[in-house]
């Protein structure tokens, strides 16, 4: 586990002066993504966030400033995915962070070396951050757990084995897409519980889901267990993650094999990877209630007991299309934490790797959606709707229980800590464009 270095001091500044001003990407984040310049036939490739700009990863191998595992990290990053940057692993992927941030300090004396590598944020699009060859989605949340468990479940809404096992399905990675991704609602089949039979058509219970994607690192071989003491070393960061649900096609064919086609239409990431070495100021306790089941021994550690969670805050916006046309700003739904998660990110790729499962470097692991204890901190439309049976009052005067065509769901997180710097994750945003029929 990567702990608290000077990259974090909090007394950091940086000559790129927009991200001294309570930016998401301060001297101390440096979160990593895939861009290339608006208009220009140019490759994607690796950058870094500074503020409001972004510091070119290729220009600055092809500029030789650096040397040993700082440049052999830097030409891993110039390629079109950060895969391979990734499977460096934490240690040098560490260095290379190390010599950005000195790069980039107020005193740094290579401010003219690095100066012609900064492009501004405007003038950019994002690629995907990586090639994402397998996706996991998690379960992480209890409070969600508990809360849908209990519309389907009244007498008994956590099963047996939430307790003892991270809950987790594979997924669907090909239909994954970067943030101002606009997908179409699905199709599919349903059937209404006053029904004698199914019927198919567009989805009508469309939903979001407020989540966390956490990206491997360090690849595994088949066979390889992952010990719960180093396997954040096989964590290569983390972004936010919206996992798009239709409830009613999930309803009918969840059972028995959970989901499939209420899951695999969309899913919607940020452009932004936050390391794990810059999530080190926001460490948290991970505890459970003395009543609850402890972890058995293989997802156990003093060190996970002590820094596994990790405290960052989400939020989750709706900008209807009526809101746009009329130029009013977006209102948020709801609000919550990842320091409610039930399992920890290094619980999860632990758990995963348990049976031998290979991981690999740009592997997605969803932490499933991240509800709090309150209502306010629902982290989907099916709780804050209560399944469908009331509707939430928007400030123009529309009201919602799901998700209608036009709708964009706007996701954002950060992390705040007295005694350390703000970071962010920047935003996640998506359109719901009209069924294919």
């Amino acid at each position: 586990m990567l702990m608290i270095n000077e990259t974090h001091d909090v007394n950091l500044t940086t000559w790129v002066s927009s991200a001294n001003n309570d930016s998401d990407f301060p001297i101390q984040n440096l979160p990593f993504g895939i861009f290339k310049r608006k208009a220009h036939s140019e490759d994607f490739r690796g950058c870094v966030a500074i503020g409001d700009q972004v510091l070119d990863l290729a220009a600055l191998a092809k500029a030789n400033i650096f040397s040993g595992s700082v440049q052999a990290a830097l030409q891993a990053a110039s390629q079109s995915t950060l895969n391979a940057l990734m499977d460096l692993g934490a240690q040098t992927n560490s260095a290379l962070r190390l010599a950005l941030s000195k790069a980039l300090r107020s005193d740094s004396e290579l401010q003219s070396a690095l100066t012609p590598a900064l492009i501004s944020q405007q003038d950019i699009e994002f690629g995907m951050p990586c090639h994402i060859g397998d996706y996991t989605d998690f379960y992480t949340s209890i409070y969600h757990a508990t809360a849908i468990g209990k519309l389907f479940r009244p007498d008994n809404p956590l099963l047996p084995n939430y307790k003892w096992i991270p809950i987790g399905y594979h997924g669907r990675s090909s239909t994954i897409g970067i943030s101002g991704q606009k997908f179409h609602r699905p199709v599919g089949q349903t059937k209404a519980p006053d029904a004698t039979e199914p019927s198919f058509g567009p989805c009508k219970r469309l939903d979001y889901e407020l989540e966390m994607g956490l990206f491997v690192g360090k690849s595994t071989q088949m066979g390889e267990l992952i010990n719960i003491e180093n396997a954040e070393q096989h964590l290569f960061g983390i972004c936010i993650f919206n996992d798009w649900s239709a409830r009613d096609i999930q309803a009918w064919e969840y059972q028995p094999l959970g989901p499939f086609l209420a899951k695999s239409f969309a899913s919607t990431i940020s452009p932004w990877i936050v390391t794990m070495e810059a999530l080190a100021p926001y460490r948290s306790n991970f505890t459970r209630p003395e009543t609850d089941p402890q972890p058995l021994p293989h997802l156990s550690s003093e060190q996970n007991s002590q820094y596994g969670g990790l405290d960052i805050d989400l939020s989750c916006f709706i900008q209807t299309q009526a809101m746009r046309e009329n130029k009013q700003q977006m209102t948020q739904l709801s609000k919550s934490n990842f320091k409610y998660s039930y399992w920890t990110p290094a619980q999860l790729i632990t758990h995963h790797a348990s049976n031998g499962c290979a991981m690999r470097s740009g592997d997605l692991l969803g932490s499933g959606t991240q509800s709090g204890p309150t209502y306010e901190e629902s982290g989907s439309l099916l709780e804050l709707s209560k399944g469908g049976k009331s509707h939430i009052d928007l400030p123009n005067g529309e009201k919602r229980t799901f998700l209608e065509d036009g709708d964009s769901i706007i996701m954002r997180a950060s992390c705040s800590k007295k005694g350390a710097v703000r970071i962010g994750f920047g935003e996640v945003v998506a359109t719901v464009l009209p069924a294919k029929v």
